[in-house]
């Protein structure tokens, strides 16, 4: 009897593993098999209809990395699945065990998260960091948690005075000052020094290049839609003639849907010069004809036929920066998005122009970085 019940669970995992297959293009699939075990065939059913109603696949991957962290935890912390809906005091177990005061922990063993549940998830590679987590972190993963449980078609607690009382004083109790994505902007003059660590001919050299010039000025565009890259996506426009000099060659790049829009805006960012000759020796030297444009490489050399993951771009920024002699920690993906902005604040490009290249939506979050970079130079800064 044993034997045929383990008989069933393994192949209602394995039937998961299948499904999850048929959406592996949207959701972290090198975590496919821990995610057949750890989700429940409800939670699989809710990602298909996700998928099938059309969400943007940052949106569902964080949706199903947040999902796996919170059934991960319910089981670490109850012995038992999640409940759906959740009940009220559930949701402020959660907030309890992730905004905590770490003063008063250390004073008192049980504040916070219990040590046993700690364990349980950092050895499932669910918990890294120490301390408590940030609000932002917190606050995400209720609100995809409430996500998930009204595309259920279910009422949870979510929007109850308690629970955000419970949040606003754990805020409120343990001050965290923000930090920027990328602690460092990868100006013009770091963005030379990342550059001639891709000196050679070798095809890793051509496409670190290419990727960190078409990422630099495409914009600034997300390490999302840098992996994700498509040939389809871009179209040769005609040479832009400059006096005194051969055109230059352009390029459009199609956006598509990005965090910020829909599928059903044609956002366009234009190449010109520099890198649309970086983008095309790409190309040609991985021989790529069709899909997407940035893939991995073997280590023997050999380009894949898969597109990179959004990290491995993170990743390759913070390699070349060691390479580079900079801290890489003081840099990341998003460096080059702040980078693009502060950049163009510096050269005194007009913001309006500026934000049609980065499609930022903002102005309130794109003119932060032009005023900063005013006052540092500003006379109010100056004024000894």
């Amino acid at each position: 009897m044993a034997a045929s019940k383990k008989s069933a669970t393994l192949s209602s995992v394995e039937r998961r593993a299948e499904e999850l297959d048929t959406i592996a293009a949207v959701l972290p699939m090198e975590r496919r098999d821990e995610l057949a075990e750890l989700l429940t065939d409800r939670d699989v059913e809710t990602l298909r209809h996700l998928v099938n109603q059309g969400m943007g696949d940052n949106t569902l991957r964080a949706l199903t990395s947040d999902l796996a962290y919170i059934e991960a935890w319910g089981l670490a912390a109850t012995g038992r699945s999640l409940p759906w809906p959740a009940p009220e005091a559930l949701l402020l177990k959660f907030v309890a065990h992730h905004l905590w005061d770490p003063e008063r922990r250390a004073a008192d063993p049980d504040h916070g998260m219990p040590h046993e549940v700690d364990d349980n998830l950092r050895r499932q590679g669910f918990l890294k960091s120490t301390g408590p987590h940030a609000p932002t972190t917190v606050r995400r993963r209720l609100a995809n948690w409430s996500t998930l449980t009204r595309w259920r078609g279910l009422d949870g607690a979510f929007a109850s005075p308690a629970l955000k009382s419970a949040i606003r004083l754990a805020v409120r109790a343990v001050p965290r000052q923000r930090r920027r994505k990328s602690v460092k902007a990868v100006t013009g003059d770091v963005l030379a020094k990342l550059l001639a660590t891709c000196a050679t001919d070798t095809l890793r050299d051509i496409r670190d290049r290419a990727i960190l010039m078409v990422a630099f000025a495409s914009g600034g565009r997300r390490r999302s839609e840098i992996a994700g890259l498509r040939l389809e996506q871009l179209t040769e426009e005609a040479p832009i003639e400059i006096e005194g000099g051969p055109p230059l060659p352009s390029l459009a790049i199609h956006l598509g849907r990005t965090k910020t829009t829909t599928g059903e805006q044609d956002d366009v960012v234009y190449l010109t010069g520099r890198p649309v000759n970086a983008l095309n020796s790409w190309l040609a030297a991985a021989k790529i004809d069709k899909s997407s444009v940035f893939r991995g490489i073997g280590r023997w050399g050999t380009v894949s036929r898969r597109a990179l993951d959004a990290q491995s771009v993170n990743a390759i920024l913070k390699q070349r920066a060691e390479m580079a002699g900079l801290e890489p920690g003081e840099f990341s993906a998003h460096g080059l998005r702040s980078g693009y902005l502060t950049e163009a604040a510096n050269r005194g490009i007009p913001l309006p122009e500026a934000m049609e290249q980065s499609r930022h939506r903002s102005v309130q979050q794109a003119s932060s970085y032009y005023n900063n970079a005013t006052r540092r130079s500003g006379r109010a800064a100056r004024l000894l």
